[in-house]
């Protein structure tokens, strides 16, 4: 087994298969199939299963994925330190993102770290709870994470950064409009209201579920699991929506009210990244991290 293998192995995952693989490697696709047929030959099991002309992962392919991509990048860094590469030329980037953090204050960081290092693409996979993020970072199928806790996050395994706290506000439907001309609510307001809640697990939802344990007459109308349904649904008039105030400049963009909750509960932001053997475009990604961290004092923002 050798990096070139390995390099083409992930090629066929990340491009779902062998035409764009080779088209992407710039190789012909009869030497980028003999390289994983040898490679499956050395391990002895096969790592895709073909189907017609679509090739699967099989359960070994999808447990070497993770490593594969820890040795590629431990070599990038090595030839990195070697070349005594100071800036970040070229490459790709890894960052896995919960839904909220990938609204912001993600995307304010890639857009100064796209601007610093033009040459360098970032891929964003999706996480939905902190410890899918730790486990891709861990595993090494991406090298930055963004996450969103209920508190402060804390892990042995990944350095963590803490970012900023995003208070939770309502984004208002303007159907169901009768909260009057302040900027803030109380939970118990909520009552006979109708929301869009996230399913079950998230910090929003927890929030919708502790205003119904309280006893106030909350009606869930939708419970959705993709973010991105949620601002068309209060747009439609189906609810309102407990969101983090990352969301506020979309809403309001979308001409939506938003308002605070009180009392007040916030969003923990965080971004994630292996302890050491980092590549120069992820250590370049955690000095944005920094200087964004430096920009946004770590206290709650507002949200209205």
């Amino acid at each position: 087994m050798d990096v070139r293998q390995l390099t083409y192995f992930l090629a066929v995952v990340d491009h779902g298969g062998f035409t764009r693989a080779a088209e992407q490697l710039i190789i012909a696709q009869p030497s980028l199939s003999q390289a994983i047929k040898s490679l499956e030959q050395e391990l002895g099991v096969p790592l895709f299963h073909r189907i017609g002309r679509r090739v699967v992962l099989s359960e070994t392919g999808q447990g070497l994925v993770g490593p594969a991509r820890v040795v590629v990048r431990d070599l990038e860094a090595a030839r990195a330190a070697v070349d005594d590469l100071r800036g970040v030329r070229s490459g790709r980037l890894d960052v896995i993102a919960m839904p909220s953090p990938g609204i912001e204050p993600l995307t304010t960081m890639i857009a100064a770290y796209t601007r610093s290092h033009p040459a360098v693409t970032v891929n964003v996979g999706a996480a939905f709870t902190p410890e899918e993020v730790t486990d891709a970072v861990r595993t090494g199928n991406a090298e930055i994470g963004i996450l969103g806790s209920d508190r402060p996050f804390r892990s042995a395994e990944v350095d963590v950064m803490h970012l900023e706290q995003q208070p939770l506000v309502l984004i208002v439907s303007p159907q169901m409009d009768t909260f009057g001309d302040g900027e803030a609510i109380g939970r118990e307001d909520l009552a006979g209201h109708r929301v869009v809640a996230s399913q079950r697990g998230s910090l929003m939802r927890w929030l919708i579920d502790d205003v119904l344990a309280g006893g106030v007459g909350v009606e869930i109308a939708a419970e959705v699991a993709h973010r991105t349904s949620v601002l068309p649904l209060v747009l439609a008039g189906v609810g309102h929506a407990v969101m983090p105030s990352s969301w506020t400049p979309l809403a309001r963009q979308a001409g939506l009210r938003v308002m605070r909750i009180e009392p007040v509960t916030v969003l923990h932001v965080a971004v994630v990244s292996r302890p050491a053997d980092l590549t120069p475009a992820a250590r370049a990604f955690r000095e944005v991290a920094a200087r964004y961290t430096a920009d946004h004092p770590l206290a709650p923002q507002g949200g209205s």
